[in-house]
C-alpha cells in the first residue's frame, strides 16, 4: 500500500490515500500511519484518512435498508441464524455503554463500518450513529495522527 501511495505524485497521493480510507477493512489506524511513513503533510492525511472513512459510514447509513434486506434474505438463504462473534460482542458493548461507547470503542475492535451497520441493526437513529462515528473518527484521526508523527520521528523513521 505504501508503495502505491509513493508511486503517485502531488494530489494523486491523497486520492490513493482517501480510497485506501473509504475501503471496507481499512480505518483511520491503518491508512493515518500508512501516509506519514509516506511522508506527506499531517494533516492533511488526517482530513484525507477521516474523509474516506466516513464517507463510508454515510454510504452505509444511507442504504442501510437496501443493505439490510440483502443481508437478512443471504442469512435466510445460508440458514445463519446466529450471531457472529463479532456481533455478539458489539451487542455486549451496546447493553453495557450505548450507541456512545460502541462508537467510540468500534475503531478498537472491529471498525467503524461494521459499527455503523451494528448500531444500525440494534436500532438507532441513522442520525445519531451518523453523529457519533463522526465523532469517534474525528477523535481516533487526532489520536493516530499525533501518534503517527512523534512516534514514527522518535524511532526515525520519518
Amino acid at each position: 500500500m505504501i508503495e502505491w501511495i509513493q508511486q503517485a505524485e502531488g494530489i494523486w497521493q491523497y486520492i490513493v490515500l482517501f480510497l485506501l480510507a473509504a475501503a471496507p477493512w481499512l480505518d483511520v489506524f491503518v491508512v493515518v500511519p500508512i501516509g506519514i511513513i509516506a511522508k506527506m503533510n499531517p494533516v492533511a492525511v488526517a482530513i484525507t484518512g477521516f474523509a474516506g472513512n466516513f464517507l463510508m459510514t454515510l454510504l452505509i447509513g444511507i442504504f442501510f435498508k437496501q443493505f439490510s434486506n440483502w443481508r437478512e434474505r443471504r442469512r435466510l438463504k445460508k440458514g445463519i441464524t446466529a450471531l457472529s462473534k463479532k456481533e455478539t460482542r458489539a451487542r455486549q458493548i451496546w447493553d453495557r455503554y450505548g450507541l456512545p461507547g460502541l462508537a467510540l470503542l468500534a475503531p478498537l475492535i472491529f471498525g467503524t463500518d461494521i459499527a455503523t451497520l451494528l448500531a444500525l441493526s440494534f436500532g438507532s437513529s441513522r442520525v445519531r450513529v451518523i453523529q457519533w462515528m463522526a465523532v469517534s473518527l474525528a477523535l481516533w484521526t487526532i489520536v493516530m495522527t499525533l501518534g503517527a508523527v512523534y512516534g514514527f520521528s522518535y524511532m526515525k523513521l520519518i
